[in-house]
């Protein structure tokens, strides 16, 4: 897609979205610290380079499964620029890193954003506002929204996802209503609503705005209705197995994509059902590091921890044969 420079500095299509993104798989990395509980640099590093390696098309900080709301803006920023440099160091430097940058007050969201580009972040990743749910309705948040894309350096992605913000699930209009701004360049979905992404999709066509499915198990959901792929907390641990789905379907081998989407939800149900600190202890039992979460959040121990490593058995053995055949 050719791109032009608008006059605040932002690449954009030729409808005015910036720096459309590529489609297929993100992945929201999860935070990383040592036994100290200060950010361990060096398995940070190292996640983001075997995601890198391992051919996802970007990489997400901050999200839902990056601890954010343990984390300060001096952690936040360092992160973001470790990832950053990780990248760069793995000859992956073009890569997108997209920022969570949620925040309750729109002053802080701008100043969030302001924080993901200095760090290296090429877009940024925004919760509405819900903790004053009650005092907010449609136009306020869409307010919000066009506040931050106005004063923001980087473009933005909305993310909708009710069961983080008390509940408050924006439609297809108030999103689609939201596209319209050169600086909101997608949305991800955690709401699970394949109609809405349909019409998202629908109402979207031929700009630069993306779509994207917010979990791993709606990677064939999204696909079929013209989505741009998905940004999955599971890829942290199979981004073979996610990236492998989107090839099949790609492909146009759709029953054995079908099949292999299967696994891959069976496994994105136990992340989802035990949450990032399950992603963490799946890491740290396949591949030596994830480490602990910062509390009060914890682990699960003895037999509980094993049966819930033994929901993700299936899956992990679909990525180790994925691996060897590479």
């Amino acid at each position: 897609m050719m791109t032009a420079l608008t006059t605040d500095g932002h690449d954009s299509d030729a409808n005015g979205h910036s720096n459309p993104l590529e489609p297929g798989v993100y992945v929201p990395t999860v935070a990383f610290f040592s036994p100290d509980d200060t950010v361990d640099e060096e398995a940070t590093k190292s996640h983001a380079k075997r995601l890198a390696a391992a051919g996802v098309v970007g990489l997400v900080t901050h999200g839902s499964n990056g601890e954010a709301v343990h984390l300060d803006h001096a952690e936040r920023k360092l992160i973001t620029r470790l990832t950053r440099t990780a990248l760069e160091e793995q000859g992956k430097g073009t890569l997108p890193i997209i920022v969570g940058c949620g925040a309750q007050s729109t002053r802080e969201t701008i100043q969030l954003c302001k924080d993901a580009r200095s760090s290296g972040g090429t877009h940024a990743l925004v919760l509405p506002p819900a903790y004053y749910g009650g005092l907010l309705n449609t136009a306020l948040v869409t307010e919000h929204f066009n506040a931050v894309a106005d004063a923001s350096p980087v473009p933005l992605l909305i993310y909708n996802f009710p069961a983080a913000c008390g509940g408050l699930d924006l439609s297809s209009d108030t999103i689609l209503g939201l596209a319209a701004h050169p600086n909101i360049a997608g949305v991800k979905l955690t709401c699970g609503n394949t109609g809405k992404l349909a019409r998202v999709v629908a109402g979207t066509r031929g700009t630069g705005f993306r779509t994207y499915g917010g979990s791993a198990d709606l990677t064939v959901q999204a696909l079929s209705v013209g989505g741009h792929g998905i940004i999955a907390g599971l890829a942290n641990v199979a981004p073979l197995a996610c990236n492998e789905v989107v090839r099949l379907w790609s492909a146009g081998k759709t029953d054995e994509a079908v099949e292999m989407q299967g696994i891959v939800a069976r496994g994105d149900w136990a992340a989802i059902k035990g949450g990032f600190v399950s992603v963490k202890a799946v890491l740290q039992r396949y591949h030596g590091y994830g480490g602990l979460p910062r509390k009060p959040c914890t682990l699960l121990e003895g037999k509980a921890l094993e049966a819930q490593m033994g929901e993700f058995q299936e899956l992990m053995e679909l990525e180790k044969k994925i691996g060897a055949s590479c």
